[in-house]
């Protein structure tokens, strides 16, 4: 039986209030051996206290030695069996955008990048441009690239060097293979998206032929001169957290896909003021929906920006920006507080690895805890031992009173 079942049948509601913290990517390796993590080496004497006071263990996201994507991560902490509930990153992202996506269409999520003459990738993400220079590439695109061989193609902005393409039209599948390689100096798959089954093949030969005819545009670009697909996906169905756990959800998030993951779990989104991922914005649009909601699932993206960009300095600033404005957060007195990651990313690698997670659980009747900081190390430590993602989901309710007793 699927444990989403189960859990529906022993929810109820409460007024105590579950605050899930999602700092995307935060875990992380240290530089060279014996060295500090990004957490480790950060200054967060918020977090620390916060440890003291709290219980620490690890969080596997998804299963040991698989390095996840966000998608997968972010639901099983919802508690949705990644491996029951698929969905790919086209259509978290197209769904996140608002774009307009219909049952049938198939959405892509699309990267800029710059491509040298042979057509080698230099930069998978063309320089991270600003979300206006994306904003006129895409432009440009929509205006030469309309229909290709009956199928509608619409651009969209999602952010920085991210794009989403939908198509419409007949016959389109959504198991067609990616034409993003995931590195540098290497050719794109450009013209060599696979179809795994029959009714994919004319979506595969359609994004084919869009990634020539989108280089043909893009020729005149100095560094934005190509693009790579990944994520085909239809548009998906889930059970809505409202059903399944009782609960009044909510989701405080910049980037779309995110906001994407949450609607697609029956989470209102709600508007968050200032530059993307602004903390500060994030933080007036928890205080002002506190009254309405009795679960908020609130994203930091810039912590697996900097691990992505193998930046470990910057990584330890972004922990840090999140260590000052941790005092906001407890102030609103959350019955039930949990921070953690999706996934890690350590700026050693520069990728997503399948390296657990630390997980901080702050609630009532916790045991006892020998944990001083919310590190890597300190979390091995700690009394909640090692979990998988979707067992936390679980963990949250019965420490806010919203599980009743499973059995006779």
């Amino acid at each position: 039986m699927d444990m989403l079942q189960i859990i529906a049948e022993l929810a109820q509601k409460t007024p105590s209030k579950i605050l899930l913290v999602v700092l995307d990517g935060v875990g992380g390796l240290p530089q060279g051996p014996g060295g500090p993590t990004e957490l480790a080496a950060a200054h967060t004497p918020n977090l620390d206290e916060l440890a003291r006071e709290s219980a620490l263990g690890l969080l596997t996201p998804v299963y040991p030695g698989l390095a996840p994507g966000s998608g997968p991560g972010h639901l099983a902490l919802f508690g949705y069996d990644p491996f029951r509930y698929l969905v790919g990153r086209g259509a978290l992202s197209a769904i996140g955008i608002g774009a307009d996506f219909k049952d049938g269409d198939v959405a892509v999520r699309g990267n800029f990048a710059t491509l040298d003459e042979s057509g080698r990738v230099v930069d998978r993400r063309a320089g991270r441009p600003s979300n206006e220079e994306n904003a006129r590439v895409v432009g440009k695109l929509g205006s030469a690239i309309q229909e290709l061989e009956g199928v509608r193609v619409s651009f969209y902005t999602e952010s920085e060097h991210r794009f989403v393409v939908v198509l419409r039209g007949e016959g389109l599948g959504e198991q067609v293979t990616d034409t993003d390689p995931q590195k540098t100096g290497v050719a794109p798959a450009l013209a060599q998206a696979k179809a795994a089954d029959a009714q994919s093949q004319r979506t595969a030969r359609v994004l084919n032929l869009l990634a020539e005819r989108i280089r043909a545009v893009l020729s005149d670009e100095p560094r934005i001169n190509g693009a790579l697909f990944r994520g085909v996906s239809l548009k998906p169905r889930f059970p809505q957290m409202s059903e399944v756990y009782q609960l009044r959800p909510a989701c405080i998030a910049s980037y779309p896909m995110y906001k994407g993951l949450a609607s697609l779990v029956g989470m209102e989104v709600l508007p968050v003021e200032g530059v993307e991922d602004a903390l500060e914005g994030k933080l007036k649009a928890l205080r002002e929906s506190w009254d309405r909601f009795d679960f908020f699932y609130l994203h930091f993206k810039k912590t697996d920006a900097a691990g992505e960009d193998g930046n470990f300095a910057e990584k330890v600033k972004k922990i840090e920006a999140f260590d000052r404005l941790l005092p906001e957060l407890l102030a609103l007195k959350p019955e039930v507080l949990a921070i953690t990651g999706d996934h890690s990313t350590p700026s050693a690698l520069r990728a997503h690895s399948w390296h657990p997670v630390p997980l901080l659980l702050r609630a009532p009747w916790l045991r006892n805890d020998p944990t001083q900081r919310f590190t890597e190390d300190e979390a091995a430590r700690g009394s909640l031992g090692h979990l998988r993602g979707v067992e936390l989901m679980p963990l949250l309710l019965a420490h806010a009173g919203k599980l009743q007793k499973y059995g006779a």
